[in-house]
């Protein structure tokens, strides 16, 4: 009893970090699956199966209160999808990947860098919506590497939009909304190569990270861009930082 009720915290923790900022469920989620002995891909499986109720529900929150820009909804579905078969089937094939993530995580704090730097100017941005072909190239990568390390489509897709000057409410809330098209594509692949998900790490994950989801999409909302903005290149260094330190600590 105890673990479930410490994973639907943690789901909700997860879930509050990600629906606010874009990004952390997966990332965080799957540290902790990791810690506890749980192997790589069946981490990825169950986290991702978790995120399938969050997700819709995140979702669905973001598109009500009016985070979602439909402009980069569809070039990101597309490509998210795409990229989220390539992943799961590379994440079945080589079951773990931490020169991957360690590659991922060293471009991500960079990024984050870069994205705290430009926000905490004070002059006020002018926001933009990047081309399709651009958001192909950021829908792509992003899932293939949330297939295969069990985190990355909000940390890399997020931070990339804001690059491009999208506005930080849009973003977090358009890559939340696409997040569930890209998840369900990830489980539906994970369910038929690897039918052994433990649905007692799933459950309660989800669960705790569901209640959460409507609250985080209006605290979004209600954030102002550069407090938004920066929080995100934030959480980006420390995420970054943490998966580099852990790999070289090996």
């Amino acid at each position: 009893m105890n673990r479930l009720l410490l994973l639907a915290l943690f789901g909700a923790v997860a879930q509050a970090v990600d629906g606010s900022l874009g990004m952390g469920f997966g990332v965080t989620s799957t540290s902790l699956l990791l810690s506890l002995g749980v192997g790589s891909a069946l981490a990825s499986a169950s986290v991702h199966m978790a995120e399938l109720a969050t997700s819709l529900v995140s979702g669905v929150s973001h598109f009500r209160v009016g985070n979602v820009e439909r402009r980069l909804f569809w070039p990101l579905l597309v490509s998210g999808v795409a990229g989220a078969v390539a992943g799961t089937l590379a994440a079945v094939r080589f079951q773990d990947a931490p020169l991957i993530r360690v590659v991922v995580a060293g471009i991500l704090l960079v990024l984050g860098v870069m994205i705290v730097v430009r926000f905490a100017r004070r002059r006020q941005l002018r926001h933009a919506v990047p081309s399709r072909r651009r958001l192909a190239l950021i829908g792509f990568p992003a899932a293939f590497i949330d297939a295969l390390g069990g985190g990355g489509w909000g940390p890399i897709a997020t931070p990339s939009l804001l690059m491009s000057r999208v506005e930080p409410a849009k973003a977090v809330g358009t890559v939340n909304a696409v997040e569930f098209f890209v998840t369900l594509t990830i489980s539906s692949v994970f369910l038929a190569a690897l039918p052994a998900i433990d649905w007692s790490v799933v459950a309660p994950l989800a669960a705790g990270a569901a209640l959460a989801a409507p609250f985080a999409a209006r605290a979004t909302r209600r954030m102002p861009t550069r407090v938004l903005g920066t929080a995100v290149g934030a959480l980006i260094i420390l995420l970054s930082a943490r998966t580099i330190a852990l790999a070289l600590l090996r």
